[in-house]
C-alpha cells in the first residue's frame, strides 16, 4: 500500500466546515483510491488533507506551509462512520 506523503506544518489543526455536496466514504480502500487518484490530497494520520497553494495561508487559520511554500487545507477527519468529503474528489 503505496501511501502519499508530504511534511506539513499547519497554524492550526483545521477540520473541514466548508458548506457543498457531501460525500460519505466508509470503506479505507475506497478513500486509498480516491487520495491516489487526487494530487491535492495526502494523508496524515488517518486524516486525509486537501492542501492547495496560496499565499493567504500565511495569515489563515488553515494555513499550512508545505514543502518550502505556503498553502490552504482542508482536512477530513474521521467519523466511526468514515470520511465526508466533497464529491468533487470522488468519480
Amino acid at each position: 500500500m503505496l501511501m502519499k506523503q508530504k511534511i506539513i506544518m499547519s497554524n492550526t489543526a483545521f477540520s473541514d466546515t466548508n458548506k457543498g455536496i457531501k460525500m460519505q466514504i466508509k470503506s479505507l480502500e475506497q478513500m486509498e483510491k480516491i487520495v491516489n487518484a487526487n494530487k491535492s490530497l495526502v494523508w496524515d494520520g488517518w486524516t486525509v488533507v486537501n492542501t492547495y497553494p496560496s499565499e493567504k495561508g500565511r495569515t489563515a487559520p488553515q494555513g499550512a506551509f508545505v514543502d518550502g511554500k505556503w498553502h490552504l487545507q482542508r482536512r477530513f477527519v474521521p467519523s466511526k462512520n468514515g470520511w465526508d468529503i466533497p464529491d468533487k474528489f470522488v468519480g
